[in-house]
């Protein structure tokens, strides 16, 4: 009767739990359960100990699993087979060591015989390596202590350190490398440890091995460093730690692609800017021969861009298409880039010109952004009204020329094209990169626009804007005529 009613409670609990399927039989829930007065009951009734359920497990192995330790020795003194594995070849050892069972590793270590402490399951797997994947710690320092094997590799070629690592179990970690295994080994796929930590954005991992001193330059098979894990995933307290370890900023891997590259391409300026401070390479090319800057171009990226541009960058560089970095802004139609590309070569060339250019760049606190300031809007009205209501079609390019833009710039503006209107727009993009570039240079805008319509023979729109501009009462700067 004892019986009947256990079986229903475990049948109920099996349907509960859609386990129905897995048959198993009395003496599997029982073992599986802890039910030690069923277990003795059913064993009185020649219940056949070693039949398996449809994973392979055994009542032994379903207690050692459970971590119910009478259970197993009542199942041992009954004559179960000691040897049985599941059909992912575990045995008694990989189940206790995997669940943490620390009381039963001991009674099977201890007090049975012909134990193979470094027995693989089928993945290639011994106890020491399962324990260490689950983060097992107790069960690790046990294991150790009775002298497993430390560096035996499973079918991928990891280690009990790799597994750890890969899932960030620090504690785990700490007690192997206690050993003095190899830090730097390598599995199938050439990844140490440290890659492994790194690509699941284990940060106490990433630095306890950094700290352990660990090769930060290790290369996979793909000949990525540590570095393309973090930034692929956008782990910047990674990125920060690598850094800070002297890792390879400029590696690449066999795309030639950099980590900067990396960044970029998945939009992460915080690293772009941590990359920068760090001295990358700004003109390394990938597999299409397109630079960091290309990227930013392609994807329409405007905070990185202004990074890059802010950084100081070959603007001449073609990719496998012959095209710069312009080219491929003013191609995928971002013109908010292509305006912060063109307003960065005029300052390039007027930074090279300037006999009396003593400060860098940074120094003088540059944006190559659009200009929202307050003190600039009643120029940028005048400007605007400039390009829509005054200058013809065409006149925009004449002024432009005058100002030195470069017949690439203007191509490069001219891409846009909105109707038969467009040249409005295209002027007053024009207008505001020269007046980004005139306020950099600490010139008097309005002087300077009344100068260049003189130098287009548009003296009586110079005196108009002249007279309008100077009617702005905030602005110290005013424009007189000779």
């Amino acid at each position: 009767m004892f019986i009947q009613i256990y079986l229903a409670q475990e049948w109920r609990t099996a349907w509960r739990r859609k386990t129905i399927s897995v048959d198993r039989k009395a003496l599997h829930w029982a073992a599986g359960a802890g039910g030690e007065d069923a277990l003795r009951l059913l064993l009185e009734h020649d219940t056949a100990l070693d039949d398996a359920d449809s994973f392979g497990m055994t009542a032994l192995l379903l207690a050692a699993w459970f971590g119910h330790l009478k259970i197993l020795q009542i199942l041992v003194s009954s004559g179960a087979k000691l040897s049985c594995e599941n059909k992912k070849g575990l045995n008694l050892l990989h189940c206790a060591a995997q669940r943490g069972h620390i009381r039963i590793l001991e009674y099977i270590m201890e007090d049975l015989e012909d134990v193979g402490l470094d027995k693989v399951d089928k993945s290639g797997k011994t106890a020491f390596h399962l324990a260490a994947e689950h983060g097992q710690v107790e069960v690790t320092e046990y294991l150790i202590g009775m002298g497993c094997a430390h560096d035996l590799k499973d079918k991928e070629e990891n280690t009990a350190l790799h597994l750890a690592a890969k899932h960030g179990h620090v504690e785990v970690l700490k007690k192997i490398l206690e050993t003095g295994e190899n830090i730097n080994e390598k599995n199938i796929d050439g990844l140490t440890a440290l890659h492994l930590s790194v690509d699941g954005g284990h940060y106490d991992c990433v630095r306890l091995l950094l700290e352990a001193h660990c090769n930060v330059n290790e290369l996979t098979n793909r000949n990525m460093t540590a570095l393309h894990f973090a930034v692929q995933h956008g782990f910047e307290r990674e990125v920060r730690l690598l850094v800070e370890a002297r890792v390879s900023v400029d590696s690449v891997d066999t795309n030639h692609t950099t980590a900067l590259h990396l960044a970029v391409f998945n939009n992460y300026p915080e690293i772009v800017k941590i990359l920068i401070d760090a001295e990358c390479d700004l003109d390394v090319f990938d597999e299409r021969l397109q630079t960091a800057l290309h990227i930013a171009a392609e994807h329409g990226r405007q905070i990185i861009a202004e990074l890059i541009l802010i950084a100081g960058v070959n603007l001449k560089l073609l990719d496998k298409q012959g095209k710069t970095s312009l080219d491929i802004a003013a191609r995928s139609n971002h013109v908010n880039v292509v305006d912060m590309i063109i307003k960065a070569d005029r300052f390039y060339k007027w930074e090279q010109d300037s006999v009396n250019c003593s400060e860098s760049l940074v120094g003088r606190n540059v944006t190559f952004r659009q200009d929202h300031q307050q003190e600039t809007q009643h120029i940028r009205s005048i400007l605007w009204k400039l390009a829509t209501k005054h200058l013809k079609a065409g006149e925009w390019k004449t002024l432009a020329q005058h100002w030195h833009f470069t017949d690439t710039h203007i191509r490069a503006i001219e891409h846009e094209w909105t109707g038969t209107k467009s040249y409005k727009d295209h002027g007053h993009r024009m207008l505001l990169i020269w007046l980004h570039g005139v306020l950099i240079a600490g010139e008097n805008p309005i002087k300077c626009l009344y100068e260049g319509l003189m130098g287009i023979s548009r003296m009586d729109l110079a005196e108009s804007m002249r007279q309008q501009a100077n009617a702005d009462p905030s602005t110290s700067k005013k424009c007189t005529t000779m």
